[in-house]
């Protein structure tokens, strides 16, 4: 059977620059940012305490099916998300559910924030005092069982990869192949955590954590700000989105992964490399035809210049613009890189980069144009999205601009070169 070409036909985004794909566009042009006092645990113990909490997410207002006491707040984040991505693509649910389809959710944490609170009431009541209906919330599997849910999908695989900051492009990655191969006419997939005290707390502890603000790339960076939310992206064949006369955002043209499993944290640059060389393979690209780096991007010491120095060892010494939406929404853990996803997504659709916010001055040491500050019109037809996770577990994802022959316009380039 021949691959089937994969587009994204659905957006979903639930972020604290905006809820919803038009309200997230809005943010990325603006450059706005989503840092603010920390909330929903107290902080008081800790030196500094700011993130990029979501705090005008009501579920009731935009989940109708699932019922809300029996899952988590990441798992509502995924349920409206997914929502939104079919709404979006303009898909009848009732479509959706006469077909098998696939759901997969990336995630770090799962429901963190409820095993905070159960360890509290371990502690402070005894284990025979746990409240069991938030126990039975724990699980990472959640997640995508609750979008499935809410969308009364039945005849579906539900699927929770836990690989960490990397996971919201794995999970992406996962609906690609489902639908390339034809496995599935329908792929709802992306990544979705909640800020939690275990989470902010491991990351203090490793130094790790910005007093104010994420300054990716930047001279003065001092590490990242913990942040929450969904995005869940739409996925269909490209002959199922011509039939139905659906809205095509971007192209899926291909990812690579690697787990190099070298360090529990530290990034190795070149095992990085040779997964955006992976990547490129699979999408049939080469460097030259990228346009525009997603970077991880977190705004720490070590992650930021390994980075650069992988995309340079790829690149050569002059690389496209490489940019982090961290500096907006922070470190959204296993929704990172499916909400970066989105803004490539968006970028290609509406032509333009969105910036590098809180950018002082670059560090030598990263040297690329993160595009501070302001973002700039350009026209882009290949998107690289970068995520790089705990463990050595990296994932790279290549979109495109829809174009009817675009794949083979550029073999045809390289061809004449």
């Amino acid at each position: 059977m021949t691959p089937r070409r994969v587009v994204v036909t659905g957006l979903g985004a639930v972020t604290s620059i905006g809820i919803g794909a038009d309200e997230f566009l809005t943010g990325l042009r603006a450059g706005r940012s989503g840092a603010g006092p920390i909330t929903s645990f107290d902080a008081s113990g800790f030196d500094h305490s700011r993130a990029c909490e979501i705090t005008e997410f009501d579920a009731a207002r935009f989940v109708t099916r699932l019922p809300l006491r029996e899952y988590g707040r990441a798992s509502h984040f995924a349920a409206a998300a997914a929502r939104m991505a079919v709404a979006d693509a303009a898909l009848p649910v009732e479509d959706l559910r006469a077909v098998r389809s696939l759901v997969s959710v990336g995630t770090t944490d799962g429901e963190s924030r409820d095993l905070d609170g159960l360890t509290r009431q371990e502690v402070e009541l005894g284990p025979r005092r746990m409240d069991p209906v938030v126990a039975r919330r724990v699980p990472a599997g959640r997640l995508s069982v609750a979008a499935a849910r809410e969308l009364g999908l039945v005849d579906v695989e539900a699927v929770t990869l836990p690989t960490a900051c990397a996971a919201g492009n794995y999970a992406i990655g996962y609906g690609y192949d489902a639908v390339r191969t034809g496995e599935f006419e329908f792929a709802l997939c992306g990544g979705a955590d909640a800020v939690c005290l275990k989470t902010f707390a491991g990351f203090y502890r490793l130094g790790t954590i910005a007093p104010e603000r994420c300054q990716p790339f930047d001279r003065d960076r001092k590490g990242i700000l913990t942040g929450e939310g969904a995005g869940m992206m739409l996925l269909e064949s490209l002959d199922s989105a011509l039939a139905r006369g659906a809205r095509i955002h971007a192209e899926v043209l291909g990812y690579g992964l690697n787990c190099d499993a070298d360090h529990p944290v530290a990034p190795n640059e070149d095992s990085f490399a040779r997964c955006v060389r992976l990547a490129h393979d699979n999408a049939g690209v080469t460097a030259d035809d990228v346009d525009l780096i997603s970077a991880h991007g977190t705004g720490t010491k070590a992650n930021d210049v390994s980075e650069a120095r992988a995309i340079r060892q790829v690149f050569g010494g002059t690389p496209p613009r490489m940019v982090s939406i961290k500096s907006m929404i922070g470190h959204t853990m296993g929704a990172a890189s499916a909400l970066a996803a989105i803004a490539c997504t968006l970028a290609l659709r509406e032509g333009f980069i969105p910036p590098t916010i809180n950018h002082v001055e670059t560090d030598p040491e990263c040297d690329i144009d993160c595009v501070p500050n302001r973002a700039i019109e350009a026209d882009l037809k290949v998107v690289q999205n970068n995520a790089l996770a705990f463990g050595g577990n990296n994932a790279v994802l290549i979109l495109g601009r829809y174009e009817p022959d675009a794949a083979e316009a550029r073999r045809a380039q390289r061809g004449a070169a």
